[in-house]
This record gives C-alpha cells, sequence and structure tokens, in this order.
C-alpha cells in the first residue's frame, strides 16, 4: 500500500514512519532530508507547493500538521487541510487519517480545539472517507505540552499555577497514538469515522506534574489561584519553560476543558494494552 505521511518530521510522525515499514511510504516535509530507509519529498501543505506530487499513487494519507504558533493560525490550517483534501481527491486517495484533540466539541472549547475539529472537516470536504483519531496530551519526548510540564518541574520549586491545574485529562502515550495510527491504515472498518484515543488513566494537570516529579525526585509546591488569564499564563510559560507565547497561548486556553475519552470504540477496533502513565514518563525523561 502506498502511503503519504504529512507532518512526518514533528513528534508523532517520527513515532508513527517505523510501524508503516511494510507499506511504500513518502514522507512529506517542507525542508529536503536525506535519512536511510524513508523516501522524502518537499511539499508544503499551508502554501500548496508540492502538494500533488506528494500524492501521486497514494492510497492512504496521513494529516499531522498545524500552524500553531504562526499568525493566523486557524484560517492557515483550514486552508491547508482543504488544499491536500482537493489534491488527494485528484489523485484518486481511498483515506485521510487524522490526527485531531478532544474537546473540540465542547460549547466552551478553545479556537485551538475548535481550530483542530474543522481541520477534520475541511480533510473530508472533497469526500474522501476520513478517520478522525482525538487524543489529549500526548506523554513522549517533544510533546509541546509534555515538555512544558516537564519544565515548569525542574524549574519551578514554587508554582503559583491557574484553577485549569484541576482540570481532568487523558494523557495517552506516544508509542500508543502511534500504534492506534498505524493500525488504521487502510482499514475499512474505520473509514468515515472518528475516535476517541486515551490513556488507561484520567487525571488532572496538578496530578501529572506530581507524578513527573515523583519520577525526577522532586517534590513542588503548588499554589493554585483562582484568576490567570491565559494571556498572563502564556507570558508566564514563555519565562520558564522551552515553549513560546504564541504555542502555549492556544494550548493554555484548551486547559479549561476537561479533555477525556467520551467513548472507548477504538478498543473494540483495536485492542491494545496500553502504557500507564508512569511508564510512558519514565520513557519520555530516559
Amino acid at each position: 500500500m502506498n502511503v503519504t505521511v504529512f507532518g512526518a518530521t514533528g513528534v508523532v510522525g517520527q513515532a508513527l514512519l517505523p510501524l508503516l515499514a511494510e507499506h511504500d511510504v513518502t514522507a512529506v516535509s517542507r525542508k529536503a532530508r536525506d535519512e536511510p530507509d524513508v523516501r522524502y519529498v518537499v511539499a508544503d501543505a499551508a502554501t500548496g507547493k508540492g502538494v500533488a506530487p506528494a500524492l501521486e499513487r497514494a492510497d492512504v494519507v496521513y494529516y499531522l500538521v498545524h500552524s500553531l504558533g504562526g499568525r493566523d493560525y486557524e484560517q492557515r490550517d483550514r486552508a491547508a487541510a482543504e488544499t491536500v483534501a482537493q489534491e488527494a481527491a485528484s489523485a484518486g486517495v481511498q483515506q485521510i487519517v487524522y490526527l485531531g484533540g478532544l474537546g473540540g466539541d465542547d460549547p466552551d472549547a478553545s479556537p485551538h480545539l475548535r481550530s483542530r475539529r474543522e481541520t477534520g472537516e475541511r480533510l473530508a470536504s472533497a469526500g474522501i472517507p476520513v478517520t478522525t483519531l482525538r487524543a489529549a496530551m500526548i506523554v513522549g519526548k517533544g510533546s509541546a505540552a509534555f515538555e512544558t510540564i516537564l519544565a515548569l518541574i525542574k524549574r519551578l520549586p514554587v508554582m503559583v499555577t491557574p484553577s485549569w491545574v484541576s482540570t481532568p485529562t487523558q494523557p495517552i502515550a506516544l508509542d500508543d497514538v502511534a500504534r492506534y495510527l498505524a493500525g488504521v491504515c487502510g482499514n475499512e472498518a474505520a473509514f468515515g469515522d472518528g475516535y476517541d484515543v486515551g490513556g488507561p488513566e484520567v487525571m488532572t494537570y496538578r496530578q501529572m506534574i506530581e507524578r513527573i516529579a515523583g519520577l525526577l525526585g522532586r517534590n513542588p509546591t503548588i499554589i493554585e489561584v483562582p484568576v490567570l488569564t491565559p494571556y498572563l499564563s502564556s507570558l508566564w510559560l514563555n519565562l520558564v519553560t522551552p515553549v513560546s507565547a504564541a504555542v502555549s497561548r492556544p494550548l493554555v486556553e484548551g486547559l479549561r476543558v476537561p479533555t477525556i475519552a467520551r467513548e472507548e470504540r477504538i478498543r473494540n477496533l483495536l485492542p491494545l494494552e496500553l502504557t500507564p502513565f508512569d511508564e510512558a514518563a519514565r520513557r519520555s525523561l530516559s
């Protein structure tokens, strides 16, 4: 099967590529890359440059890209998704696989979470069956959310945090997300369907911070305050973490909404043994 992966150089894309080894894979990057055992082509979904050649002979397309951190990222993401959908339809693609976010359907969803939902809708606009996996925080090295929490723990023995640290979420290991993504490749039972994918545990962000800190042998003091706007939160994160305010602010806005799997149909389709949170965090720290 011919598979094209947009976003192949990202955290999720890099974890996914080895699991697609049985297929003929085309990895898409905005800059030329030369890596053994991987065929890279240059294309940019945002501008449309190189998209059509990247999709030649493709049966399945993975869409793992987003413009978070750039100006007008919502509009850019919608336009990029439409471009890929239209070119994929012209190329005769059978399936698009998209990794979205949990919480996008909530009435109080942030612009970022709504944008993730709208991107999936635009991918389906040309009539190709889209398989959407919706995940909360991904626990893995390089994940923006995980790296943010890790930096907070390492740099702040005392944290004055906004109330969103008490919001429940269902983090999932990077390896498990990659296995789910690989498992729906060409799987006709998943064509045109969407699935919530979460790890085996539900916890608050505070509990997540405390458990990662425990693995690092640290015991930070966490003081919650009732009011700290997303703007101030993003500036605070920008000062003490490697994540820029342009990226952290949309992420922080989304933390007010619980991101918990509402259904577990993916477990019936792909009965994988999920990685416990502590083990996923431990792997990410090693």
